[in-house]
């Protein structure tokens, strides 16, 4: 119960790594307020834990500012909230640029502000972890936008570490290898493709969503407190091969 009378706003929290962020945390004590846009995935997450939800297109920046401030101050942010729509550089459309930027990166920049505005007018501390992705670090075919975002949010990561951390405010990143949610199965079905991802993982094998949350739980800890700025990379030793 290390997050007992602690809080936390969760993005994309019906569905894979947020929604096990969601189970975790509310395992150890914090009452968790779901962010999401299928009314059914909150629903179902809130007769297992408990949790208050909020519907939201996280598209509309507008409409995310509105459920962050509809959230209230809370003690930690995770943003899991993430898509991708598989295109090749030569077959990047506006459509797809637009729809994995405005949720992968530009609401991802919303939440962690109004977060951090609301931890400020509260007297500070609090921490956040934003969840990117190995492909920010190595180029995958079809994963043009993805991966700028993931970079992206990368960068604005220690940004938002270097201006929140007077207020006592940490910002983390993770960059998970693939991991085995519903996103991750569709663009890795194909075994000509994920076989040679596997061999490349010392672990020998991809992430399930509790290794993810997990380590995220472990950076919103006090077990961390000099831990900011920071992306771990929780990839089973891809990046080291």
């Amino acid at each position: 119960m290390q997050f007992a009378g602690k809080s936390v706003i969760i993005t994309g929290a019906g569905k894979g790594i947020g929604r096990a962020c969601a189970k975790i945390m509310a395992e150890r004590g914090a009452q968790v307020i779901a962010l999401g846009r299928t009314a059914i995935d909150l629903e179902s997450l809130g007769a297992e834990i408990d949790s208050r939800s909020i519907l939201v297109d996280l598209a509309d920046p507008a409409a995310t500012r509105a459920a962050m401030k509809e959230a209230g101050t809370a003690d930690f942010l995770i943003n899991s909230a993430g898509i991708n729509v598989l295109e090749t550089s030569f077959d990047m459309t506006e459509a797809g640029y637009e729809a994995v930027m405005s949720i992968n990166l530009r609401a991802a920049l919303i939440t962690c502000q109004e977060f951090g505005r609301a931890r400020v007018a509260a007297g500070g501390g609090g921490a956040i972890v934003n969840i990117t992705s190995i492909a920010g670090h190595r180029g995958f075919p079809e994963h043009l936008c993805y991966a700028a975002s993931k970079a992206g949010l990368e960068g604005a990561t220690r940004v938002l570490a270097k201006e929140f951390g007077p207020h006592g405010i940490r910002v983390n990143a993770v960059a998970p290898t693939i991991t085995l949610t519903e996103l991750a199965l569709k663009a890795w079905s194909d075994p000509a493709k994920s076989e040679p991802m596997m061999v490349r993982h010392p672990i020998g094998r991809f992430a399930e969503v509790d290794d993810v949350a997990r380590t995220i739980a472990m950076l919103l800890s006090s077990d961390t407190a000099m831990v900011t700025g920071t992306v771990l990379t929780v990839d089973g030793g891809f990046l080291a091969t």
